[in-house]
Parts: C-alpha cells; sequence; structure tokens
C-alpha cells in the first residue's frame, strides 16, 4: 500500500506539468500502447484491486492532469486519491467487484469492499481517450444478515444478456423510476412487473411487489418517509440498468443508487445503495455528488 500511496504522490506532482519530453514519449509509445490496450471495464477492475493488492501499475489509467472526483468525502485529483489510501490501516482492504458494465465513455460497477470495515458499493468512471477522468460513487454499510427473503446485497445473476435491448430496458427503466420513485404513480406499478416476480436485494425488503407493499407500509407506520427528486444519470448494459437520483429518506439528503435486471420487458431484479449526503461543511471538494 505504502508503494501505491507513493506512486499516486509522485503521478499527482508529474502531472502538473506537462513537457516536450513526455509528449514524444507518447508518440513514440503509440503503436506499442495500442497493441497493449485493454479494455476500459479490465482497467476500473484492475484500478479497483490495487486499493487491496498495493499494486501501482493501474493508477496509470487514471488522467493525472485531469481527474475529477464527486465522492465528497475525498480531495480532488489523484492526491486526494492517495491521501485516502494512506488512511487505511495495513493489509485491511479488500476488494470483490461483483459486476462490471459498460455504456460509452462509463464503466460502472457493483463492489464488495472491506474499505475502513465491510462495505457495498456502486462506482461510476468516465474515460476520455482511454484514460479515467471523473468519479463517482455510493457506499453503505454492509449489513451482517440476509434480507427477509434471504438475498444478501450482492448475490444473485451477473451475466449480461440481451445487449440489443440496452436502450429498450433503459427507457423501460428510466420510465419506472420518473413514474413511481419521482411522481409517484403508484397506478402504473403493476405494468412494469410480471405479477408478484421480482427479486429484490434491499437489506430491509423482502421479495416481491407484495414485499415492497409491506415495507412502505412499515415506513408510513413509523412516520419515514422517502422520496426522489430527480433522476440525474441512467447508465445500461444488455439487462441491467443503473440509475442515479437524488432526494430525501427521512429528513435526511440522499443519493440513492439503484440496479435493475430486466427480463422479457419487466423488471425482474434489484439491488440498490443508499448514501446520505453529508452536509457542505464537510465536503472535500467542491465538484458535487452528481454534476454529470
Amino acid at each position: 500500500m505504502k508503494k501505491l500511496v507513493a506512486t499516486l504522490t509522485m503521478a499527482a506532482a508529474l502531472g502538473s506539468c506537462s513537457t516536450a519530453e513526455n509528449v514524444n514519449q507518447k508518440e513514440n509509445t503509440n503503436l506499442n500502447t495500442e497493441k497493449m490496450e485493454i479494455s476500459n471495464k479490465q482497467k476500473v477492475g484492475e484500478l479497483l484491486k490495487s486499493i487491496e493488492t498495493g499494486a501501482h501499475e493501474p493508477i496509470g489509467y487514471i488522467n493525472p492532469e485531469n481527474y475529477t472526483q464527486h465522492n465528497l468525502g475525498v480531495a480532488d485529483g489523484l492526491a486526494g486519491f492517495g491521501a485516502v489510501l494512506a488512511q487505511l490501516p495495513p493489509n485491511s482492504a479488500k476488494v470483490n467487484t461483483v459486476r462490471s458494465f459498460e455504456d460509452g465513455q462509463y464503466v460502472f460497477t457493483q463492489t464488495d469492499y472491506n474499505f475502513f470495515g465491510p462495505k457495498v458499493g456502486f462506482d461510476i468512471f468516465k474515460f476520455e481517450n482511454g484514460k479515467i477522468v471523473e468519479h463517482w460513487d455510493n457506499l453503505v454499510v454492509k449489513p451482517e444478515d440476509t434480507n427477509p427473503s434471504g438475498h444478501t446485497m450482492i448475490d444473485g445473476p451477473t451475466e449480461i444478456l440481451d445487449l440489443d435491448k440496452t436502450e429498450a430496458n433503459k427507457i423501460l427503466v428510466s420510465n419506472f423510476v420518473t413514474d413511481i420513485l419521482v411522481n409517484g404513480k403508484m397506478d402504473k406499478l403493476a405494468s412494469y412487473f410480471d405479477g408478484d416476480n421480482y427479486i429484490q436485494h434491499n437489506s430491509q425488503i423482502a421479495d416481491g411487489l407484495s414485499g415492497l407493499g409491506k415495507a412502505l407500509e412499515y415506513m408510513a407506520s413509523q412516520g419515514i418517509t422517502m422520496k426522489f427528486d430527480k433522476v440525474h444519470k441512467v447508465l445500461g448494459e444488455g439487462n441491467f440498468v443503473l440509475t442515479v437520483s437524488e432526494g430525501t429518506f427521512g429528513e435526511a439528503q440522499t443519493s440513492f443508487y439503484d440496479l435493475f435486471r430486466v427480463e422479457n420487458g419487466k423488471i425482474a431484479e434489484h439491488w440498490d445503495v443508499m448514501e446520505t449526503i453529508a452536509p457542505e461543511s464537510e465536503h472535500k471538494n467542491t465538484n458535487g455528488k452528481f454534476n454529470f
């Protein structure tokens, strides 16, 4: 981990100036680089795993001159990333990326972490010219127990299917979140599902629309409200679609990341992470939690 932090520090320093020598080196190695190029998914997988292993090579996938951080608890740029890693207890980090998807310039992942304690998180990385230039995430403490239907926050199918239906599935999920979660048009709820066939990975909710209904009834009885105000981003690959939304849970400003699996034109499965947005006084960058 010390080698990784040192690499980040050096990369941040070198990134502050571009020299003619650097340009020439890039030109001279361009052909070799193209031959050795790996996919953006692979780059993200290696970068996330380096948090655990301390490998310094994946840091080269980040643009050292232009890296915007949207995790509000982390300072901007490579230096901010390095500062967080330096605070980790030695050999404590564990990273298991369960699902990885790509949509245009974006790679988004779902990961089982031990990162200052067990967590589950979604990460989104934006690429330009083969380099990572921007990062968003949503993290939550990993529950010790399964949900009422015996599911964890990360289990379930991982295979990406129906690539030809990506755009249709994104529209379906976007409409669902807008109709039901933002606008509260509950009369349309059943149309998005195949009866009660709906697998739920939220740690507090059972399977099926019946499980969702019971959870909402319980929340109402406790005076707990959940409100989606705005959908900021919809990303998808094949039968998986991720939405990034902003709203409130109780009275707390909240970031909602929801991953849906679509089957035969209906929503079949759901994973999510809700993160309370810290007050502005605690922000370590000014880039905003969303701002896609």
